[in-house]
């Protein structure tokens, strides 16, 4: 277990992570299951659309693009520094921006058609509490559309990385991507929640494998050890130790992928249920 409040750093993106995590994490990880999501969302042709854990916006501006002008977007976020890097970015058109509890929405009930979320539902503390309130602000008919990370095996450049920093810190190894991003994986364990929240439908569960590409070793290396909430437990750990957890990780990116441009193995599951 990990020797300091890991629910406290599971969830702090605050100093320059919301900045590196875009620009490093974002093309990384985050693209190409956003294009996804946001093609399912036009596709149920929607009048009014909420947003949970947007982070930095990669959703939004994709269902920015795909949706038609008079669909209302509401983009919300836990975190203030992330939705203040996203409205930075901006969209092509406007898009409420609110900080705001996924577990205690500010909005009334039966007001959305569609409610989505991308990669969030791992961050949630209770996610039967969270998915109970998409239910309770979803029209009759409407749509909890979500997407979490599969286990960490699959995800070839997280593995690495944690593998790096296990070997870096063996006493005490930082295991944030573990324990959230790559931690609520398991579909019959989501669809309960999903029951426990009131849904009855059955969730549609769709494993979707994608690719992971960088230019070098060392733009995930970044991406991971500094842009993600893993860098609060380097930091716990060695005051100094940020640097050295980078260059580890780039250096055993390499040797798994080589030292040109990086082309790893992402997968998550999307997972839809109706109201």
């Amino acid at each position: 277990m990990d020797s300091f409040d890991s629910v406290g750093t599971d969830i702090r993106f605050a100093g320059s992570i919301p900045e590196l995590y875009d620009s490093h994490l974002v093309p990384l990880i985050f693209e190409p299951y956003a294009a996804d999501l946001a093609k399912r969302v036009a596709a149920h042709q929607p009048s009014r659309v909420l947003e949970t854990a947007a982070g930095t916006g990669v959703v939004t501006r994709a269902m920015a693009h795909a949706l038609p002008a008079h669909v209302e977007l509401v983009a919300t976020d836990l975190n203030q520094p992330m939705l203040d890097r996203a409205a930075a970015i901006g969209t092509p058109r406007p898009v409420t921006w609110q900080q705001a509890d996924a577990t205690r929405l500010p909005f009334d009930d039966a007001s959305f058609d569609m409610v989505v979320c991308q990669f969030g539902a791992m961050f949630f503390p209770d996610r039967a509490r969270a998915f109970s309130e998409a239910r309770r602000v979803l029209r009759r008919g409407g749509l909890f559309l979500f997407n979490v990370w599969d286990r960490i095996e699959e995800n070839e450049l997280a593995d690495t990385v944690t593998a790096t920093l296990a070997a870096l810190f063996p006493a005490d190894p930082p295991l944030f991507m573990v324990r959230t991003p790559h931690g609520y994986f398991d579909t019959h364990v989501i669809s309960r929640d999903l029951a426990a929240a009131g849904f009855d439908a059955a969730p549609r569960v769709e494993t979707i494998a994608a690719r992971s590409r960088a230019a070098s070793a060392r733009v995930p290396a970044v991406a991971y050890c500094q842009g993600t909430p893993l860098r609060n437990e380097i930091e716990a750990r060695s005051a100094a130790g940020l640097q050295e957890a980078t260059a580890a990780s780039a250096a055993a990116i390499v040797e798994r992928f080589g030292t040109g441009p990086v082309d790893a193995k992402i997968q998550a599951h999307v997972i839809q249920v109706q109201r």
